[in-house]
């Protein structure tokens, strides 16, 4: 028998038997389809989870302080800081000359005052009590400084609204320290939205007996959480060099504890190109005399839980692949009670035991890949389910969303040829029994 006729024999035992052939089928998809869900997730949501930590900024970036760090500790893992050390052009420039550096992006703090709108306002919403008839209270802050064209490569978290537009200097964002101040929840951060502050740097007399402000009024465009420094106002560095030219064009301000600006730039945000060389980036800056901070633990410790995650989900696909192979073998033992007679009159006209090998495994080849094909398209689409699900949830609870997005190319073709390389192994047994059957027996049970 050829294998031509072997395949045409298979054939018409599958479709002969339609009601059976489901249910293999099906039982080979579901546990094909679960596998490469399950498998997808896990892959996907490493990648996508890692970088959802670093959504504000990416889960390689790196923050440097302008601190000095003793060189007797630069190779502590916890170095001893020094005095200040300035950030400036020259430091710039050799960070951007390290190996590995990705990006560099500056970030400029500058002392400011803050002025609320009127607490009993209607843009403030506060209500309560007042014991300042209305009147706004004025507060002391820090306004961070940054480009905003490289927001992507800075741990910045957008809560409510947007960032302030490259280079303006009427639109700010706050963190939310500042609901503080208003006395709003700051579980509703699009509340201070469109809030009209002022802001004003202060500036020291060259007589040095008075102290000035130079006033803008900003925009609250959005409420946002950052790692960049202990200021509550996020702003263009243009606005923030227009506060710190101003400040600096006075006299020194140390006797009334208003001291100038001695950095050009109050960190530096370095983004390493990949997670494996961050170490090696941070050491590098640390040489240079910088402390450095950086997620690279925290990141490590959330890897090592997605490989456990990885480990428990792969072994609940195989579960299921172990149940679909039992359901082939149970399948194919009892088709070959049922074919008795024909496994006889086969061998009666001259056919082998290989000829009879081949029927039952081609059958369950072709169970095999149909099965893995539904169930890899049935894992697909609840891969697109769960992240519609995930999604919707973790914006109603105020976080960013993760996007699993679609099954790997290399999981979906691993699930079909699983399927049937285990559609295989699981009729072996079945297949060599039909195979060794005696044609005397065989036609003897009719």
């Amino acid at each position: 028998m050829s294998w031509r006729d072997g395949i045409v024999l298979s054939l018409r035992s599958v479709v002969r038997r339609p009601a059976r052939t489901a249910l293999t089928i099906a039982a080979v998809a579901l546990g094909t389809g679960l596998l490469v869900a399950l498998a997808s997730i896990a892959v996907i949501a490493e990648t996508r989870v890692i970088a959802q930590l670093g959504k504000g900024g990416p889960a390689t970036a790196i923050t440097v302080d302008a601190n000095v760090v003793d060189p007797a500790q630069i190779d502590s893992d916890t170095p001893r800081l020094g005095t200040a050390k300035p950030i400036n052009a020259e430091t710039l420039r050799s960070v951007k000359q390290l190996p590995h550096v990705s990006t560099v992006t500056t970030v400029q703090s500058q002392d400011v005052y803050v002025l609320p709108p009127p607490i009993g306002s209607a843009l403030s919403g506060y209500t309560g009590d007042d014991p300042d008839r209305g009147l706004a209270r004025p507060y002391s802050d820090s306004a961070i400084g940054i480009d905003f064209k490289q927001a992507n490569n800075l741990p910045i978290t957008v809560l409510a609204g947007r960032l302030p537009a490259e280079g303006s200097t009427s639109e700010v964002a706050v963190t939310l320290g500042y609901f503080d101040h208003v006395h709003l929840d700051p579980n509703k951060p699009a509340a201070v939205l469109g809030q009209v502050i002022e802001i004003g740097s202060p500036q020291v007399s060259p007589d040095g007996q008075t102290i000035r402000g130079r006033w803008s009024r900003g925009v609250i465009i959005g409420v946002v959480a950052q790692d960049l420094g202990s200021g509550g106002l996020v702003t263009s560095s243009t606005l923030t060099n227009a506060q710190r030219a101003w400040q600096l064009a006075g006299g020194d301000g140390n006797s009334f504890g208003l001291p100038l600006p001695a950095s050009t730039y109050s960190s530096l945000v370095v983004v390493a190109d990949s997670l494996d060389t961050i170490h090696t980036v941070r050491s590098e800056i640390t040489a240079l005399g910088f402390a450095t901070t950086a997620p690279e633990h925290l990141i490590a410790s959330v890897q090592r839980y997605l490989q456990v995650v990885d480990m428990v989900l792969g072994a609940i696909g195989v579960i299921a692949l172990l149940i679909a192979a039992l359901g082939i073998t149970n399948a194919l033992l009892a088709a070959v009670r049922e074919r008795r007679r024909e496994i006889g009159v086969l061998k009666a006209i001259g056919a082998h035991d290989r000829d009879v090998l081949r029927w039952f495994l081609v059958e369950a080849l072709i169970c095999g890949v149909s099965g893995g094909l539904i169930g890899t398209a049935f894992g697909i689409a609840t891969i697109a389910v769960v992240s519609h699900i995930v999604n919707d949830y973790l914006v109603s609870q105020g976080l960013l969303g993760v996007d699993l997005g679609g099954a790997p190319v290399a999981t979906s073709l691993i699930g079909v040829a699983g399927a049937a390389v285990l559609a295989l192994i699981a009729a072996a047994w079945p297949a060599l029994r039909a195979a060794r059957l005696p044609a005397r027996e065989a036609v003897g049970a009719l």
